[in-house]
């Protein structure tokens, strides 16, 4: 936002926290930012505020830009149509305009009394956008055998929670399909030293690389993930993948036990088998990838708090050891990939919310953007994602 001429009154991003004791010790922090913005609101009265994602801070800034009756656009949706549904009334309360990510969100939003519009997932912007290291992928792709990229996760806990499973199918894939090799896709050096202490205990080599995700995806014949954004990035490079997110015993049986409190309402827990399917149930379940009848959802999936890796296995050694299935899987990743993959949902974001200004009859205060930025363009706040989490 700053290289596109954006004033930032505070970069937000440097309070992306996460548990309840660290926003309590930031909670001074926020609040000086609330009345920072009230003051901005009030004194300048930009055209518009727009909010990106996570809601936990950007709620607070809504309140205050309505008390002064200026438009609210919120680029990004939090996925409550999955959970906590009930936050809908806030949303019709504190946003004048819904810029939806995923297809099916709008008609959500509609049939609940707001306004939402479909823009597309900016994720996709950005990977179409990407520079990969081509040599490095090259390298991978020329050496014997194929390559399942290992993706635990990209917090530190989540590394710690999938990673041991995910090494353990992989010796079962090993025993049928011998020439295959292993990669594991880290996040920061730190992951690394976790990484490298669970495969000193393999008699199977497995490469340890950090930083280089992407170039590992694109080399991968197939994967093993942790759910979360990296399923559209897999989408998008068509990588067949199974998917598990692994939890303690205690906290799956209070998901459980609490599910219909929080009003959970989907069927899976990645994202691109929402895409692919009605996300929207009635009742609070997960669909079980292995139970007889179910859907062939793209993206094989587990939540468990117990041992999945024969399951995890089976579905690698079918890829890599049946050609034919691995196209068919393929295939149906690169037809939903056209369906929505198509990019340019950031540019139709800025046209809607110039578009709607356009309309705005009150005198236009001193643009917040710099006119060589955005030419005759009107004044907006942006606030990014805080990525507040308790």
């Amino acid at each position: 936002m700053a290289a596109a001429g954006c004033r930032l009154h505070s970069d937000l991003t440097q309070l992306a926290v996460m548990g309840l004791s660290h926003v309590l010790f930031n909670l001074s922090r926020f609040w000086s930012l609330v009345c920072q913005a009230d003051r901005y609101f009030r004194h300048h009265r930009p055209d518009a505020v727009v909010l990106i994602d996570y809601p936990g801070f950007n709620w607070w800034i809504a309140r205050r830009a309505k008390i002064h009756g200026i438009p609210v656009f919120y680029y990004g949706t939090p996925q409550i149509w999955a959970w906590a549904g009930w936050r809908v009334h806030k949303m019709r309360r504190l946003v004048d305009h819904i810029l939806c990510k995923l297809p099916f969100e709008p008609e959500w939003y509609r049939q609940r009394g707001c306004n939402a519009t479909f823009v597309g997932h900016p994720y996709f912007d950005q990977l179409r956008e990407e520079r990969l290291d081509e040599n490095f992928i090259t390298e991978l792709t020329n050496r014997p055998g194929p390559l399942v990229t290992i993706l635990p996760g990209s917090r530190t806990q989540e590394v710690k929670n999938n990673l041991k499973w995910f090494l353990k199918a992989a010796r079962l894939i090993l025993k049928e399909v011998p020439q295959t090799r292993f990669a594991i896709a880290i996040f920061k050096q730190s992951q690394a030293k976790i990484a490298q202490s669970l495969i000193a205990k393999l008699d199977f080599p497995v490469d340890v690389v950090v930083g280089q995700t992407p170039e590992l995806i694109r080399a991968s014949h197939c994967t093993m993930a942790c759910s979360g954004s990296v399923s559209l990035e897999l989408l998008y490079h068509e990588k067949p993948t199974v998917i598990l997110y692994w939890a303690t015993w205690w906290f799956y049986g209070l998901v459980k036990l609490f599910a219909p409190l929080l009003q959970f309402k989907v069927k899976y827990i990645t994202l691109v088998n929402m895409l692919a399917d009605e996300p929207l149930i009635e009742r609070s379940r997960f669909i079980d990838t292995d139970r007889s009848g179910a859907k062939d959802i793209p993206f094989p999936e587990y939540a468990t708090y117990g041992d999945k890796s024969a399951q995890i296995a089976r579905h690698l050694i079918r890829w890599l050891s049946d050609e034919q299935e691995w196209q068919r899987r393929r295939a149906q990743l690169h037809q939903l990939r056209e369906q929505i993959a198509c990019g340019g949902a950031s540019e139709r974001a800025a046209t809607y919310i110039l578009g709607q200004l356009e309309n705005h009859t009150d005198q236009m205060p001193q643009p917040h953007f710099s006119p060589s930025a955005l030419g005759k363009a009107s004044g907006v706040t942006l606030l990014a994602d805080t990525t507040i989490r308790c």
